[in-house]
């Protein structure tokens, strides 16, 4: 009797188990701490890992051996960037940045992606160029945001009017062809050159 009930029981939860399982993200969680333990307690950051692998994996399977190599690299580094992220004020959004950015930067790398046109800018800060290329195509929607030789991806945020996008450090509102830039402690008024 307690063994037919045992199996019953099990028959009933082995369902729930392989949903939970599902639900988590593309690595195991058994031996998981810091950064990735919190990867496998969120939702939303389990869905991103299981997000990313899989375009990972796509993008890997279409590369040449070098190429590969590369992704391979580049995809390790990535890893210890996001694990590096139990040092931030704000562990959680910086985790949830580095997922967005990698998977913006993999879609775009992908070649699956057309590139927009970049929409130059000019600023009261004149003695270095602005330009914005946005991929609101993508998931999640980005910008490509260049300042002189530097460069970021700014990830798009709710806004009541206009395009609002950041990143750690740099935040971009623009609204009717005028930009508020904050980069890196810079603030810019900048107005789209048409």
């Amino acid at each position: 009797m307690f063994r037919a009930r045992t199996l019953v029981l099990l028959t009933c939860l082995l369902p729930m188990g392989t949903a939970l399982a599902a639900e988590g993200p593309s690595f195991s969680c058994d031996k998981a701490e810091g950064v990735a333990l919190k990867v496998c307690q969120s939702p939303q950051l389990s869905k991103l890992d299981r997000d990313l692998a899989a375009l990972y994996k796509r993008v890997l399977g279409q590369a040449d051996s070098d190429s590969q190599k590369q992704l391979k690299a580049t995809q390790r580094g990535w890893i210890k960037g996001r694990d590096e992220c139990w040092k931030a004020s704000d562990v959680d959004a910086c985790v949830l940045e580095q997922y967005q950015v990698r998977l913006v930067k993999l879609q775009i790398q992908s070649g699956a992606v057309q590139v927009p046109a970049a929409v130059e800018f000019d600023c009261n800060d004149d003695s270095k160029p602005f330009t914005a290329v946005f991929y609101n195509q993508l998931e999640p929607q980005a910008a490509v945001l260049t300042y002189g030789d530097d460069q970021t991806i700014a990830i798009a945020q709710p806004s009541g009017s206009g395009s609002k996008y950041s990143a750690e450090g740099v935040e971009f509102w623009e609204h009717q062809g005028e930009a508020k830039v904050k980069w890196y402690g810079t603030e810019l008024t900048c107005q789209a050159v048409r």
